[in-house]
């Protein structure tokens, strides 16, 4: 059967794909190894969501691979090690420099210890990496050790003619003082080896003191992605240049007394607003801004806690006043009866809210004018002018913040998947709701977290129109807040309420239409046909609101379609949730929902071989193993083969001549 070409377009394509295989010997050895790639078993991903800045539970999940490189050594070694050793070489694997450090304290014969270890090692090493082509492998090893990686994981003891090959290759790693440094970069392949494509559902920001650790343990490291969260965005609008933006995340900070990532990651100076505030309120007890601290993790003196309340005070009240001034400036919004400083009789120390009188808990506001509520005082726009100009000026900052837009979106799909941070707006009848975004442009569904991207993506375009530029920085704030936001979905956000109003019922945030039809498997199917997502095997996988596991809440809903997979990594919520976290596991197997408990901490991780507690549910499982055929990935690859049989066709039939290389 002839086949026919259009000379304009494919005959141009495959010119261009003729460079990369000049030959047919070239293009049907590509072939080959894409057919064979077709048939390695699906890769296994890992689901992450709201880590909130808890860094050392987010690296120790990262490190075991939530339980799977614990699961691997106990199918490898099963009755032939104690569950002592078992538990040393899986703390060997998660921190290999730490641990060896101390087994060599203790070990009376280090050789012989290391020639265990190290075949044990490799066994772990073949077993994780038998997914992966060797190409794959080799470029996720140190070039120090490749090589030797490479022939450790290809020959076997067990194989009589190459047994001595490999003993001297172990026994050689030894007698030259290279033992160490072998074990920390065999370890740190495994540990790369077992996930295969990280997903972070949103929410690496705010409330944990690492936000910043954490944004730089992802920057090297290769394939991961991300969904926006709200604090992610938030972060991103202080960054772009948002004042409202900036004292929301200044104010969190020290809600929860973390100011490590502010100041020592990004090195804000906060220093002119500890001035303003001990002189502004130095008379204010400053109650209802007293920071949320642990008592077991935080050792913060009675002098420090004070200050951090008058801070905390300064810099709310000064947010009260810019977001509303953003709200006035953008009535399309409809949030103008969010300008609540306005709603103030400060005589009486009185609020009026939906018809009603409430009384203020406190009615010490030294910086507001009655007559002109929303007014910045002068020392509150010269110190605004300087935490603007530290946040816009982190070097550190904007890399996390680029990095963070290289590799995140509003929305994705993977592999029949898919992932955002917390809702897709729905109307009352489940059908996908029209929000508007800018000057009457109304969007719903995929082309709404699709604009929204756009429009976050605008404000860090120096090239932008300007006017337009400046929307999508003042747009950040709807983001954070705004009751038809993707990533806010409620009502309101009642943090003015939450501060100065007694009276609990002013603190609800009616949640959107999203979150009380998520138990439909019918609104699950609606949602996914609308973004596109095909396949009998669909899920929706999100996060944002904690699940209340001692509450009896389940994360699976919608008859296995939804799963919400935040459980509360963030210690805030410990006491709210009863757990601290989920991770879920996709491999070539099926979905596994892994329930973390806290994590104590890195030191007695390695001191005492201590793992985060965890309880696997098995969610849903394949009737066979899934190959790398059946994902998105395979579609690509199959595309790539087609295109490649059109090359050799056209090499065969003279439409292109094939050429030598030199």
């Amino acid at each position: 059967m002839t086949k026919h070409y259009d000379i304009d377009k494919d005959l141009r394509y495959l010119e261009l794909l003729s460079h990369t295989f000049p030959t047919v010997a070239d293009a049907s050895t590509e072939i080959i190894n894409l057919q064979a790639i077709l048939n390695l078993p699906k890769g296994t991903e890992h689901f992450l969501a709201d880590i909130h800045g808890e860094y050392e539970a987010f690296l120790h999940v990262l490190k075991n691979a939530s339980g799977n490189i614990k699961r691997k050594v106990n199918e490898l070694f099963g009755n032939t090690l104690r569950e002592a050793e078992k538990r040393e070489l899986c703390t060997l694997i998660y921190y290999p420099e730490q641990k060896l450090e101390l087994v060599k304290q203790s070990e009376e014969d280090i050789d012989d210890w290391y020639h265990i270890t190290l075949h044990q090692l490799v066994a772990v090493c073949r077993d994780v990496s038998s997914k992966y082509t060797r190409s794959k492998v080799r470029k996720n090893l140190p070039p120090d050790f490749s090589y030797i990686i490479q022939e450790l994981l290809h020959e076997r003891t067990d194989d009589y003619d190459k047994r001595d090959y490999v003993n001297v290759i172990v026994d050689t790693i030894i007698s030259t003082g290279r033992a160490d440094d072998f074990i920390i970069a065999i370890a740190n392949v495994i540990q790369r080896l077992a996930i295969d494509q990280l997903h972070i559902l949103g929410d690496i920001y705010d409330r944990g003191p690492g936000a910043h650790i954490i944004m730089d343990t992802l920057r090297h490291r290769r394939n991961w992605d991300i969904t926006w969260g709200n604090h992610d965005v938030l972060w991103m609008g202080a960054c772009a240049g948002n004042d409202a933006c900036i004292c929301n995340v200044v104010r969190i900070s020290l809600r929860y007394a973390n100011l490590a990532t502010i100041e020592e990651g990004y090195g804000i100076n906060l220093i002119p607003l500890a001035t303003f505030a001990m002189d502004t309120y130095k008379d204010d007890p400053c109650t209802e801004f007293m920071p949320k601290i642990n008592p077991d993790d935080h050792l913060i003196d009675d002098k420090t806690i004070r200050l951090d309340a008058q801070m905390h005070k300064a810099i709310a009240i000064m947010q009260f006043k810019i977001e509303s001034q953003i709200f006035e400036s953008h009535p399309d919004w409809q949030m103008t009866d969010r300008c609540l400083l306005n709603h103030i009789d400060y005589e009486k120390g009185t609020i009026d809210l939906d018809g009603k009188t409430y009384a203020l808990t406190s009615n010490n506001f030294p910086t507001i004018d009655p007559k002109d509520p929303t007014r910045l005082t002068d020392e509150e726009k010269e110190l605004m002018r300087k935490l603007h100009h530290s946040f816009v000026i982190s070097e550190k900052l904007h890399k996390h913040i680029n990095a963070l837009l290289q590799h995140g979106c509003m929305y994705a799909v993977y592999n029949n998947n898919l992932l955002f941070h917390a809702s897709v707006p729905l109307n009352a009848d489940g059908t996908l709701k029209e929000v508007e975004i800018n000057k009457g442009q109304r969007y719903c569904g995929r082309q709404l977290l699709h604009r929204i991207g756009m429009q976050i993506r605008t404000a860090f375009q120096s090239d932008s129109d300007p006017e337009e530029r400046q929307y999508a920085i003042d747009y950040f704030l709807y983001l954070w807040c705004g009751p038809d936001s993707p990533l806010f979905d409620k009502s309101k956000m009642a943090t003015f309420e939450r501060y100065f109003i007694a009276d609990k019922e002013t603190h609800k945030e009616v949640k959107g239409n999203y979150f009380t039809l998520r138990d439909s498997e019918e609104t699950a199917d609606y949602i996914l046909d609308a973004f596109g997502v095909k396949g009998p095997n669909r899920h929706i996988i999100n996060g944002h609101v904690p699940v209340k596991a001692t509450k009896g809440e389940n994360p699976i809903k919608a008859k296995g379609k939804i799963l919400v997979i935040d459980g509360g990594f963030s210690k805030a919520y410990h006491n709210e949730t009863g757990i601290a976290g989920y991770t879920l596991i996709f491999h070539s197997r099926g979905f596994q929902l892994v329930q973390h408990e806290p994590f104590t901490s890195t030191e007695d991780a390695i001191l005492r071989g201590t793992d985060i507690k965890s309880t696997t549910q098995i969610v849903e499982m394949s009737n066979r193993r899934l190959l790398v055929a059946d994902t998105d990935k395979g579609v690509e690859l199959r595309q790539q083969i087609a295109d490649l049989e059109e090359l050799l066709f056209a090499y065969r039939h003279g439409y292109l001549k094939e050429t030598e290389k030199k």
